[in-house]
């Protein structure tokens, strides 16, 4: 099924949310339809002074909320994610306009999630003691979690929604104060969550939202009333604001990005797999951190395994994002089409084989769209094995034993994510376990609401989601006491 309004633009003049009120930006940037490459709408473009005006009103407002019961923040979030819950249809569509998403993950991505990690942080928050008491040999410490403070939170295009939900989720519920900076790709949805703040009653100044560019960002990272920065991105970006939090000693959490395996057991049910890879593999039309775009395949089936993937991208469907049926819509924008065309080209020129793709769609005139893509008798070493491409690229790389396949699947800067596939469970998981990434998947690969995501090496530090997720917008102060703990 496919949408019906998909010729309206949005004519709302490009806005800010700062301190509870919507404020006309002073600077635009042309927001364009991944499937069409037609103006959709105009976004706004923060300045630094929009930056300074955002960070002086979460700062002004943090000893209130901070302040508050976490059964007042608690209630305050519900209200939040009913509010985003309200609007989950016509975000998810704004979403795939913007960035060609697929409607089929966009209904769960941009839609529902963001409601559903404020509603399991609400109720976190609740359980989760400020004070606990820890006996010693000469009294007692009481530890306490304080809120870190004003959080800058600064997410990428491809899961907007999602991704600042991450972040300003658990940090609003440990009391924190939040400036949510979002991409110019994806400026219009952003608004969507200022709304829904602003119905739930967020007071004035505990979230502020701000589309900007790079100088925006730049500027909200180094800014002296910030207390912390959560970035979701790439590892060069994530390298630059690394060593400014590390220069000014500003705690940070970076995700990162992948280069993730797929490790494909021997003893695998190759029908199972190639279902299971149809998502993990291809997920978001390849735009994806923890996509799993390196395949190794057992070399005494590498053949078949090779087979069944060129039959998976045959029978995909390669179309407009807001039709149901679409498997691979448009990458985000022109630029990013000539970057993922450019790893293709690489590959053409290395010793691979193309085995199914390998350019632009002859049925996808318009927009920004690319052939998902196979390559087989991919070397490890190889571009198009160990840089991060961002788009529906696969490469194919044979191994001679599980250590092999281990040894293969570390050989990467990047530790994000990665899955093995096998009817032996138990053996999958001994593999699992050996490789050096900070989340596995058997026979599949969902993230985990509850439990902690985020990687090593160059995918980044710290970890979102679960409880680990709250404890990162927490300090730990520790007061030492004599005596009996009833005091």
């Amino acid at each position: 099924m496919t949408a019906t309004n998909t010729t309206n633009k949005n004519m709302t003049p490009p806005q800010l949310f700062i301190d509870g009120e919507f404020r006309i930006a002073d600077k635009a940037e042309p927001v364009l339809e991944a499937a069409t490459g037609e103006l959709l709408g105009d976004g706004a473009s923060a300045t630094e002074a929009d930056i300074d005006a955002a960070v002086a009103a979460a700062r002004a407002a943090l000893p209130e909320w901070s302040g508050a019961s976490p059964d007042h923040r608690a209630a305050v979030l519900k209200a939040f994610a009913a509010a985003l819950h309200q609007r989950a249809a016509g975000t998810s569509e704004l979403v795939s306009r913007e960035n060609g998403m697929p409607m089929s993950l966009s209904g769960a991505a941009n839609g529902l999630f963001p409601a559903a990690l404020l509603s399991y942080y609400a109720k976190l928050i609740t359980a989760t003691p400020i004070e606990e008491i820890r006996p010693s040999s000469t009294g007692h410490t009481i530890v306490r979690r304080d809120p870190v403070g004003v959080v800058a939170a600064i997410v990428p295009w491809n899961y907007p929604q999602a991704l600042a939900a991450f972040k300003f989720a658990p940090a609003l519920a440990a009391g924190c104060t939040v400036v949510l900076k979002a991409s110019p790709e994806t400026a219009l949805d952003a608004m969507v969550f200022a709304e829904a703040a602003q119905q739930a009653g967020i007071p004035a100044g505990v979230f502020n939202v701000v589309p900007g560019a790079t100088d925006a960002s730049a500027h909200l990272v180094a800014h002296p009333g910030v207390d912390k920065v959560s970035f979701t991105g790439s590892t060069a970006v994530g390298r630059i604001i690394g060593e400014v939090c590390g220069r000014l000693l500003r705690p940070v959490t970076l995700e990162l990005g992948g280069k993730s395996a797929a490790i494909i057991l021997d003893d695998a049910d190759l029908d199972a797999t190639m279902r299971g890879l149809r998502s993990v593999s291809f997920i978001n039309n390849g735009q994806t951190c923890f996509l799993g775009s390196r395949i190794l395949a057992p070399r005494s089936r590498y053949g078949d395994v090779v087979d069944a993937l060129a039959d998976l991208v045959n029978g995909m469907t390669v179309g407009d994002p807001l039709d149901t049926a679409t498997d691979i819509g448009p990458v985000v924008s022109a630029r990013q089409r000539e970057r993922v065309l450019g790893y293709i080209e690489a590959g053409k020129n290395s010793g691979a084989k193309l085995v199914v793709g390998g350019g632009v769609p002859r049925s996808q005139p318009r927009g920004w769209f690319v052939s998902p893509t196979v390559f087989a008798d991919v070397d490890n070493s190889d571009r198009i094995a160990q840089e991060e491409i961002f788009g529906p690229v696969l490469a194919v790389i044979p191994y001679d034993s599980d250590e092999h396949a281990v040894a293969l699947a570390n050989d990467s800067e990047f530790g994000l994510a990665g899955s093995v596939w096998s009817t032996d469970v138990a053996r999958a998981t001994e593999v699992a376990r050996e490789i050096r990434t900070g989340t596995v998947g058997i026979n599949d690969y969902q993230l985990d609401i509850g439990a902690p995501f985020g990687g090593v090496k160059a995918s980044g530090i710290g970890r979102e989601l679960g409880p680990e997720g709250l404890e990162e917008f927490f300090n730990l102060k520790s007061i030492y006491r004599t005596g009996p703990a009833d005091v």
